[in-house]
């Protein structure tokens, strides 16, 4: 059982996650599984960012254009991005948490470097027939052993060309489809039991309370300069849990 201290930083930190995915229209599971790693176990906390991932991802994977259309333009990437989750998941059981969160910390600063060079791929559709399975099958095993979805999902996403709505719309598709494999990997594992499940969808409502503050925000504020304030944070974010990790180990 987690303690009401501990609840209350919880909901902090998802009003925060949910402020961001508010005004940039990503990071409330990157943000969110970074800062709820300091105050508890990196399983506990894939495990309460469920909900309010899967809820506010399909929210955003329904807004726009057919996303059937999207699915069938991405399915190769998709179908290992989400098949191959209990894969990784396994390694939750066999391999020391610290490790799985030195290598969630890696992740992050990887993810946070990149933003702020700017560095984008390009694939062509010829190149996105052998590219799409293997960077996927990454995707999925990472997905599993950290609960992040953007690495390198993200990156391939905004490489083969999709506009701008409908990348956004393609990021829910891809981390709708991964948070329920997520779920259904770490029921398997017997690390998503009824408390931590309660927990999770008692975090929906800081999240929504964050998303709307996040709308309101973006009205007033450059994005631009909130993204780079976002990969900067991410980037200071996954040193800290790399040192802390290490300290640990």
């Amino acid at each position: 059982m987690i303690e009401p201290l501990t609840m209350a930083l919880i909901a902090v930190i998802f009003v925060f996650a949910g402020t961001v995915k508010g005004i940039v229209g990503l990071g409330l599971p990157t943000i969110s599984l970074g800062l709820l790693t300091t105050v508890v176990d990196l399983p506990s906390a894939m495990v309460l960012i469920l909900v309010p991932s899967l809820l506010t991802n399909i929210w955003q994977s329904l807004a726009g254009g057919n996303p059937l259309k999207i699915i069938w333009r991405i399915w190769p990437f998709l179908l290992p991005a989400t098949g191959l989750v209990w894969l990784g998941a396994m390694a939750i059981t066999r391999i020391d948490w610290n490790h799985l969160s030195l290598l969630l910390g890696v992740l992050l600063i990887l993810y946070g470097s990149i933003g702020l060079k700017g560095m984008r791929l390009c694939f062509t559709r010829r190149q996105e027939f052998w590219i799409a399975p293997a960077l996927g099958s990454i995707n999925g095993v990472l997905t599993g052993m950290t609960g992040s979805f953007v690495i390198p999902g993200a990156m391939y996403l905004q490489a083969i060309g999709l506009s701008r709505d409908t990348l956004v719309q393609a990021l829910g598709i891809l981390f709708s489809l991964s948070t329920l494999a997520l779920a259904l990997s770490l029921r398997g594992n017997d690390i998503l039991d009824a408390s931590l499940g309660m927990q999770s969808l008692a975090a929906l409502l800081p999240t929504i309370i964050g998303v709307f503050i996040g709308q309101r925000v973006r009205a007033k504020i450059s994005e631009k300069i909130f993204r780079r304030v976002f990969f900067v944070a991410l980037l200071l974010l996954g040193i800290y849990i790399v040192a802390r990790s290490i300290l640990i180990i």
